[in-house]
């Protein structure tokens, strides 16, 4: 799999490459920016181009927030995982509305990080750590609550989803992964990641998080 790495600190760019040489032979690091600028300038010539990329939020010239809602219109294959020391709602969110397909501290293990790369390549999830998590299902909850018309739009005025699909969203809506899911729920992986493609494909949305909000919204869950 193929790897960028965007963060304004070359140290931490070495320290994080060797982290997850440490664990994964597979991972290969392609692209490294030093900050949002940088990043897309190198996009626009890289061949091939990054599958994930793990992207710093707070840098000097252009952020990872910024970055991430600049490039993932014009690079729609390639997946964000914000990766960073701060865990503040407001920079979770802002995240969140850009298109980042995950958000984890710096401070996560190795084989965590490497398992969120795998879960964000193979569509099986958004990653968060735990506290990240929790902060994320409360402002979904809070805007659960707000008048939202273009998420009643989406849906027809019955409720779509099945039992066990509402079971896979409280889970998500938890932080668990899909192996934890699968678990909980005494399924199997591929089973939780058919399940959630079928939320998404009746739901007419492409992330958890609009799952999520037209879910609460409607109170299926």
């Amino acid at each position: 799999m193929l790897i960028g790495i965007v963060d304004d600190k070359a140290y931490l760019r070495q320290s994080l490459k060797e982290k997850l040489a440490s664990v994964e032979n597979d991972i290969q690091v392609i692209l490294e920016a030093n900050d949002g600028t940088e990043f897309m300038k190198l996009m626009k010539t890289a061949s091939p181009k990054p599958d994930v990329v793990l992207m710093d939020i707070e840098m000097t010239e252009l952020n990872g927030i910024e970055t991430v809602q600049r490039a993932a219109p014009l690079y729609p294959s390639v997946k964000y995982i914000m990766l960073t020391v701060f865990d503040d709602d407001e920079r979770i969110f802002n995240a969140i509305k850009a298109g980042a397909h995950g958000y984890l501290l710096k401070e996560e293990t190795a084989q965590h990080i490497i398992d969120a790369i795998y879960q964000v390549y193979e569509d099986a999830g958004a990653p968060m750590s735990p506290g990240i998590a929790r902060k994320a299902w409360k402002w979904l909850t809070g805007m659960a609550e707000k008048p939202v018309a273009s998420v009643v739009d989406k849906t027809s005025v019955f409720e779509p989803l099945s039992e066990r699909e509402k079971e896979i969203l409280k889970c998500s809506m938890e932080g668990k992964e899909y192996a934890q899911i699968a678990e909980h729920l005494f399924l199997s992986k591929h089973t939780v990641r058919q399940h959630m493609k079928n939320i998404y494909s009746k739901l007419h949305v492409s992330s958890k998080v609009e799952a999520l909000q037209i879910s609460l919204k409607n109170k299926w869950i």
